[in-house]
């Protein structure tokens, strides 16, 4: 493991009776960067995250934040790192400017510090005009930047963000991928967990893919697109097909099988000249209507079912 590295987990396992949660995670987050873990639901991100933050101790292997074992130290890990979990934790019931000084004297800031520390959160997130408002009154995204401004009262150099876009539209979801990147640009060092595989690709300097409790695969969101190979058809048809037809059609233009899944179509191609009009032709020959026709470069989605044969979101028929 690298010692350069700001957060490093070196064989971590960690079990919930013949559950293994974590069977011999390895991975390492260089400072001023943002690595993603990314895995289906009951991978092991979470459970990897509660390690690192001194939540759950680990059955096996080590990991170190900010230079100290998270076992051996765990309060000089929690001195050094803020945590967003995937639920909003800040007090409906008290303001913005409350939610954050309340944090701040927890902290150990004095009552004056933490105030002036909360004025100046408030102003870097924006919500400086809603600082003297409930907090239950925020907006989905206002509730998380102020959820980040408090995870950086004590203004940790090591952020982990457990799902911090969850059920947030897409509005708020650009708000917070602007404050994680303006923290990376200030230094900050950050572990992310997320089921948007966009968002790993927008923010993440390296990825991780978990399966479970293993590392099954990690470099840059390029070189993973890289790893699965070459362009993917992908088309939307105008009404429900049924999926011998399909692969009946599209046969003599792809190099796999098509899945299908509400009516769209998706498989790898070899990126013949012309592909889009054969393909349309040929699906207008099997009598299906189609709304739309694109050949795209790999995503991290196709990593993802290349590596774990699962959708990132929602299952699909294949």
């Amino acid at each position: 493991m690298e010692t350069h590295a700001v957060i490093e987990a070196a064989g971590l396992a960690k079990h919930y009776g013949n559950v293994h949660a974590l069977a011999g995670l390895d991975f390492s987050v260089e400072r001023g960067t943002v690595l993603s873990l990314l895995g289906p639901n009951g991978a092991g991100k979470t459970t990897a995250v509660r390690v690192l933050t001194t939540r759950t101790v680990p059955d096996g292997g080590r990991a170190r934040v900010a230079g100290y074992d998270v076992a051996a130290h765990p309060a000089q890990v929690r001195r050094r790192i803020g945590v967003t979990a995937q639920d909003v934790t800040m007090d409906g019931l008290l303001t913005g400017r409350q939610n954050l000084q309340m944090v701040g004297e927890l902290s150990g800031l004095s009552r004056r510090a933490a105030k002036r520390r909360a004025d100046e959160l408030l102003e870097r997130f924006g919500l400086a005009e809603a600082g003297g408002r409930v907090a239950k009154g925020y907006s989905g995204g206002m509730r998380r930047r102020l959820d980040l401004a408090a995870s950086l009262v004590a203004d940790p150099p090591v952020l982990f963000l457990d799902e911090p876009t969850t059920g947030l539209d897409p509005t708020s979801r650009a708000e917070v991928w602007g404050v994680v990147e303006d923290l990376t640009n200030r230094g900050v060092t950050v572990l992310l967990t997320t089921q948007y595989l966009d968002e790993a690709d927008r923010l993440a300097s390296r990825v991780v893919v978990v399966d479970h409790g293993r590392a099954i695969a990690e470099g840059t969101p390029a070189e993973l697109k890289r790893s699965v190979g070459g362009a993917r058809l992908h088309v939307t048809l105008s009404a429900e097909a049924s999926q011998e037809t399909v692969v009946s059609a599209l046969a003599p233009y792809v190099a796999g099988t098509p899945r299908l899944s509400g009516g769209c179509v998706s498989a790898p191609v070899n990126g013949e000249r012309g592909l889009a009009t054969l393909v349309v032709r040929a699906l207008d020959a099997a009598g299906l209507l189609v709304d739309d026709v694109e050949v795209r470069q790999p995503s991290l989605d196709d990593v993802f079912f290349a590596l774990t044969g699962q959708p990132a979101a929602e299952e699909v028929v294949a």
